[in-house]
């Protein structure tokens, strides 16, 4: 059997971690939190190794793994990593290895628990590694499937509805992305679900424009109902407010990702002329993310509803990049994914730390609170920053490179954009005064600032934020090398 590479054990390893555990008595709980912590760790450190190791000036898909699984219908375990997928990937296993050690706060049933995160990582990783459509898809589905079980039944408030509502609409955008993946299979005639081999053979001989006019819209409307495209962002907010604090950290820093991530791969890449006819009217509905979905968070009470709906409305950012359809906005979308991936982990981290002391998430209700907790306090005001896009974290160079791309291309949803923007500093210093400053209540006198291995997370995740911000350079090269072939498939910038 052929050795696996680092790419699959990446994978591979929550998958592991998950299975060691159902070995494991559920009352050993100091052993169950040992093993999913290595288990992240591994997939991590292998994460980090992949994406310094990748030869960017070479590009293309490195650390291969191909097995033939059902030859007779082109599926095979196919995973790789280019520049796009490997900054990703090194995302995810970040905040899967931090959103585990959040984890530990978790008493009830933490086993099964744990389980079912290890194999919603395993999922999420998928996604972004597979080189084989279907695996692609299979891997979004069982990333999908976990956040039912999490939220359901270790989740808070109207729980129930809030599952309901969030499978119902991704299972609609499922079954949306499912159709043309179909269509895509027949369409290229190879009878293959190999990426690789599709790309190539859509470079030599262009999908019909007939196809890619219904087959784009199908892959912009499934895969961006997880995206939050709007109007289908509504189970979103409230799925935030309903799980738990680590699911909420994947919900928002990866999961909403791997919409975007699916509309690159399949829908600019494959689909070019689809994309052409189809993103002018998406720019447009990005800037409805943006504007609507950050004044819906201004009137917010909730602290995870006002960062449910400041995620939605950053989502249009994202939307608005890929709707740009040039280099510097497409390089600036994939670099801005990875940098909100990071900052709204964190922001769902530093709320639920609090509201684990103080069992509320109404803003009216806190207030003060950086006084018995200065690094938490500091840390929400920073995250705050760097949601609000000031210079010296990432978000700032992502969002500065995709309003630099819908200048060129989409002026009028650019300039209200820009205004956006406006609207997200507001709420976040709104959020940040009612929060932090203030007198302090004195029901909250005995709270106690983060202590020990608790600050591990926070601070990992604020250096990053803080490091890529101030050093674009250790992603912009890996990202553009990725991009670069999507990117020549464009006829329209020769």
């Amino acid at each position: 059997m052929t050795a696996l590479g680092p790419v699959s054990w990446v994978l591979l390893s929550p998958v592991l971690g998950a299975v060691a555990m159902l070995f494991v008595p559920k009352d050993r709980e100091r052993l169950l939190k040992t093993i999913a912590l290595a288990a992240s760790a591994v997939s991590m450190l292998l994460a980090a190794w992949v994406y310094w190791q990748y030869d960017r000036s070479a590009a293309g898909y490195q650390f291969v793994d191909k097995i033939e699984w059902v030859p007779m219908l082109g599926i095979s375990y196919h995973v790789g990593v280019d520049g796009i997928n490997a900054t990703l990937l090194l995302m995810t296993a970040i905040l899967s290895f931090t959103g585990v050690i959040v984890t530990f706060g978790v008493h009830d049933r933490l086993k099964d628990y744990l389980i079912f995160y290890l194999f919603l990582i395993a999922g999420c990783l998928g996604v972004l590694c597979a080189l084989d459509i279907f695996f692609i898809y299979f891997f979004y589905e069982c990333a999908v499937v976990p956040v039912f079980p999490l939220i359901g039944v270790w989740g808070s408030g109207n729980k129930a509805y809030a599952t309901m509502k969030l499978t119902l609409y991704l299972t609609l955008g499922a079954v949306l992305a499912l159709i043309a993946i179909f269509g895509l299979y027949f369409a290229t005639g190879l009878r293959t679900f190999d990426l690789v081999a599709i790309e190539a053979a859509v470079r030599q001989t262009p999908l019909a424009p007939s196809f890619q006019a219904w087959a784009f819209p199908l892959i912009m409307i499934g895969f961006g109902v997880i995206l939050t495209l709007w109007p289908l962002h509504t189970w979103s907010p409230m799925g935030y407010a309903a799980a738990p604090t680590s699911v909420s950290m994947l919900h928002a820093g990866v999961l909403k990702k791997l919409g975007a991530y699916a509309i690159i791969r399949l829908g600019l890449g494959l689909m070019p002329d689809g994309a052409a006819q189809w993103m002018p009217y998406v720019a447009w509905i990005a800037v409805i993310n943006i504007v609507y979905c950050g004044l819906v968070a201004f009137r917010q009470q909730d602290l995870k509803y006002i960062l449910g709906y400041s995620s939605c409305s950053h989502m249009g950012y994202i939307l608005l990049g890929l709707a740009c359809l040039t280099p510097t906005a497409l390089n600036g979308t994939v670099f801005f994914m990875f940098a909100h991936g990071i900052m709204a982990a964190l922001s769902f981290a530093l709320v639920g730390f609090i509201y684990h002391q103080t069992h509320t998430r109404d803003l009216s209700d806190w207030g003060g609170l950086g006084k018995k907790m200065p690094l938490i306090g500091t840390l929400f005001v920073m995250v705050s920053m760097a949601s609000a896009g000031l210079p010296g974290f990432a978000n700032f160079i992502g969002e500065v490179m995709i309003l630099m791309g819908a200048w060129d291309t989409h002026r009028i949803p650019a300039i209200f954009a820009v205004g956006g923007l406006v609207i997200t500093a507001g709420y976040m210093l709104r959020t940040v005064r009612g929060a932090i400053q203030g007198p302090l209540d004195p029901r909250w006198a005995s709270l106690h600032d983060a202590r020990g291995w608790e600050r591990l997370p926070y601070v990992l995740l604020i250096v990053i934020l803080i490091v890529v911000g101030c050093l674009p350079s250790l992603l912009l090269p890996t990202i553009e090398s990725g991009t670069r072939p999507i990117v020549q498939t464009w006829t329209w910038l020769s």
